[in-house]
C-alpha cells in the first residue's frame, strides 16, 4: 500500500522546481541590474512555496472527491488512497494559500505596489480552479496555459519587479526559460498519465493532442527552454549560458520521450526535468551575478 512519504516525494517533484526556479532566476536578473534584494527574494520565495504547497493539496482534493485518482500510475494521491480525509486535504490546501497571501502582502507593502494585491488573488484562484469548481480549466486542457503564465511569466516578471522597480527585455526571456520547462514537467505528468485521464473524462491537452503530440510538445518546450537562455544571455552577459550547462539533465528525459517510454518510466522524467529547471534558473542567476 502507497505511503504518506510517497506521497511526499511526489509533491517534492512537483513543488520545489516550480517554486524555487523563477525566484532564482528573476532574482539573477535583479542582481544584475544592481538591485538584488535579499529579503524581497525570500518573500517571493514563499509566496511561490506556498503556492505551489496549496496546488498540490488542491488537486489531491479534488481529484480525490471526483474519483479520477482511482487508476493512477505515479505517486500515490492523499485523498484517493483514503491515506487522509478530504476536508483535512481542503484545509491544508487553504492554509498554505493565507500563507501565500500575508507573504504576498508583505510584498506589496514594502514595495507599495498595491495592484499586486490583483495578481495575488487570480494566482490563488488559478491555484483553486486548476482541478476545483465545475469546471476545472486543467480539466479543460488549458493546464499547461495557466502553469507558463503564473509560474513562468508571472513568477519571474514579479520576481523582478519587485526588486527592480520595472521589469527588462531579459526579465520575460527568462521567464519563457522558465515557463516552459514547468510546462514540460506537467506535460510529461500528462503523458504518464494520459490513458487514465481519457478513460475518466479528464480531457487534458495530452488526450487532446494524443501520444505522438504530446511527446513533440514536451521536446519543443525543452527546446524552447534553452533558445529562452540564449536570449538572456545576448540581452545580458555571456556568463547566463550556464544556465545551457542543464542540458546534460535535459537531454535525457527527452531522448525518452522521443523514443515512446510510457508509465513509470516517465517518473525519471519528472524528476530529471524538475532538476533541469532548477539547473537552468541557478546557472543563470549565477552567470547574471558574475557578469553583472
Amino acid at each position: 500500500m502507497a505511503t504518506s512519504s510517497q506521497w511526499l516525494e511526489g509533491a517534492r517533484v512537483r513543488t520545489l522546481p516550480a517554486a524555487v526556479s523563477p525566484v532564482l532566476a528573476g532574482s539573477g536578473i535583479a542582481a544584475f541590474e544592481g538591485a538584488f534584494s535579499l529579503p524581497l527574494a525570500l518573500l517571493c520565495m514563499v509566496v511561490a512555496l506556498a503556492l505551489q504547497v496549496g496546488v498540490n493539496y488542491a488537486n489531491d482534493y479534488s481529484d480525490g472527491i471526483r474519483g479520477t485518482d482511482a487508476d493512477r500510475v505515479g505517486p500515490m494521491r492523499l485523498v484517493g488512497s483514503g491515506a487522509a480525509t478530504p476536508g483535512s486535504v481542503k484545509a491544508a490546501a487553504f492554509a498554505s494559500f493565507g500563507v501565500a497571501a500575508l507573504a504576498g502582502l508583505g510584498l506589496v507593502l514594502l514595495t507599495q505596489l498595491w495592484w499586486l494585491l490583483a495578481v495575488g488573488v487570480a494566482a490563488i484562484a488559478a491555484a483553486w480552479f486548476y482541478t476545483g469548481g465545475r469546471r476545472p480549466y486543467g480539466y479543460l486542457g488549458l493546464g499547461e496555459l495557466f502553469v507558463f503564465v503564473f509560474f513562468g511569466l508571472i513568477a519571474v516578471g514579479g520576481t523582478v519587479l519587485v526588486q527592480v522597480g520595472h521589469t527588462t527585455a531579459a526579465t520575460w526571456a527568462a521567464a519563457v526559460a522558465i515557463g516552459a520547462l514547468a510546462c514540460a514537467i506537467l506535460v510529461a505528468n500528462n503523458l504518464r498519465d494520459l490513458r487514465g485521464d481519457a478513460a475518466v473524462g479528464k480531457r487534458t491537452l495530452a488526450t487532446r493532442l494524443g501520444d505522438l503530440g504530446t511527446r513533440w510538445f514536451f521536446t519543443g518546450l525543452v527546446v524552447v527552454a534553452l533558445a529562452g537562455v540564449v536570449v538572456v544571455a545576448l540581452l545580458t552577459t555571456r556568463w547566463a549560458l550556464l544556465g545551457l550547462l542543464a542540458v546534460i539533465l535535459l537531454a535525457g528525459p527527452v531522448r525518452l520521450v522521443l523514443l515512446g517510454g510510457t508509465g513509470r518510466a516517465l517518473i525519471k522524467v519528472l524528476k530529471l526535468v524538475g532538476l533541469g529547471e532548477l539547473a537552468t534558473a541557478a546557472g543563470m542567476a549565477l552567470g547574471l551575478l558574475i557578469g553583472g
